[in-house]
């Protein structure tokens, strides 16, 4: 077990874990951030995504130890900003879950997106979410959340 300080949502957080476990237990477990959830722990579903220095990054399978010098922020500090915010009221103004356990993943993803690229064009925007499984078949609802907050985005400037 080793003493760790991570950057998360705009605090330093210390936590004494393995520095192998991977961030999403430390985030989950250690920190009571359950935003981020735990599926294939494979990154092959997205269920586990935070951005980390403001990239898409799924969190099931890489070492906390790896974060030392990042800045983490997980969906829960997304109403904090700007895009966050946007892209957090488009999923819901478009009903863009149904069970909501691949939600949260695809919110962080399309905030990263977003924060880059304010309006991108739709094969961008199916990249950014390509690994992003949803078993209910909200999809199209999530790329209307998209657009919606992409114009949200576009007005308030």
């Amino acid at each position: 077990m080793e003493r760790l300080t991570l950057g998360v949502n705009g605090e330093a957080r210390e936590v004494t874990c393995d520095p192998a476990v991977p961030l999403i237990y430390v985030l989950r477990n250690e920190l009571g951030l359950k935003g981020a959830k735990l599926g294939c722990a494979l990154e092959q579903c997205g269920a586990c995504t935070v951005l980390v220095d403001g990239e898409s990054v799924q969190s099931c399978v890489r070492a906390a130890s790896e974060f030392v010098d990042s800045e983490i922020v997980t969906v829960e500090a997304l109403e904090r900003d700007r895009v966050g915010a946007a892209v957090q009221r488009a999923f819901v103004a478009e009903g863009a879950a149904q069970c909501g356990y691949c939600t949260t993943g695809m919110v962080v993803a399309a905030t990263a997106l977003l924060k880059k690229t304010p309006a991108p064009a739709r094969n961008a925007l199916a990249e950014a979410l390509h690994g992003h499984l949803c078993r209910c078949g909200s999809q199209a609802r999530v790329l209307a959340a998209v657009d919606r907050a992409c114009r949200e985005i576009r007005d308030a400037v």
